[in-house]
């Protein structure tokens, strides 16, 4: 073989290992870069959703004294102050007391606010009506319908659940109706008046007011606002 020939060999060999090489390099650098673009997280399991528990419901008008259930214990830490609430000297044993407004009169309407204080220290589930009785002068139940509902008066939207905090209020609207079938009116001495049917009542006497003739009540149930 002539010096020529094999220099020219020599070259060929020379280029086809640098092709070889480059080819590797492409490679390796290829696929280092592929790397970079492999999403943040991928094939990591995805985080497990919470639960939330969700507390029974409770309704007040359904219940005995002492009996109004409280907010779950677990939804206030042990090591946490006792709630402040407005104490109150006749506040009862359940730790919830009723009020009656003063008479309101309209176009011969007549009604009464009623609020409804959690005087104790606890919060308290309410979801219902109050208790409304007449009373004669002798402190026995007269026979007037008491009736959930609407009136000139105010909206009944009907009952809700309602937490109510200590020294936080709900609302009910008493209204005096009289119907066509009524018959004589009868003359009341008194409201004798609770959260729900089974809790500590209060009495307010009637005297002195235009409201003594009774034929039919109505009320709303309780709610955070004033029924309009």
């Amino acid at each position: 073989m002539s010096m020529q020939e094999t220099a020219s060999t020599a070259n060929g060999t020379r280029r086809a290992v640098a092709a070889v090489c480059l080819a590797g390099v492409l490679a390796l650098s290829l696929s280092g870069c592929a790397g970079l673009f492999v999403p943040a997280g991928e094939g990591e399991p995805a985080p497990t959703p919470s639960v939330s528990q969700t507390p029974g419901r409770v309704r007040a008008e359904k219940l005995q004294p002492g009996d109004l259930s409280t907010a779950p214990p677990a939804t206030v830490p042990s090591s946490a102050p006792p709630p402040s609430a407005a104490t109150r000297a006749d506040c009862p044993s359940s730790g919830l007391v009723v009020d009656m407004g003063e008479v309101q009169a309209a176009l011969g309407h007549r009604a009464v606010g009623l609020t409804l204080t959690n005087c104790g220290r606890k919060p308290y589930r309410v979801d219902g009506y109050p208790s409304v009785r007449v009373l004669d002068t002798q402190g026995e139940p007269l026979p007037v319908k008491v009736n959930p509902g609407s009136s000139y008066m105010g909206t009944d939207p009907g009952p809700k659940e309602i937490m109510l905090k200590p020294g936080k209020s709900l609302h009910s609207l008493l209204a005096w109706v009289s119907t066509a079938t009524g018959g004589d009116l009868i003359e009341g001495d008194a409201l004798e008046i609770a959260p729900a049917p089974g809790l500590e009542a209060r009495t307010f006497p009637l005297q002195g007011s235009d409201v003594r003739l009774l034929d039919e009540l109505n009320m709303t149930a309780w709610r955070t606002a004033s029924p309009q």
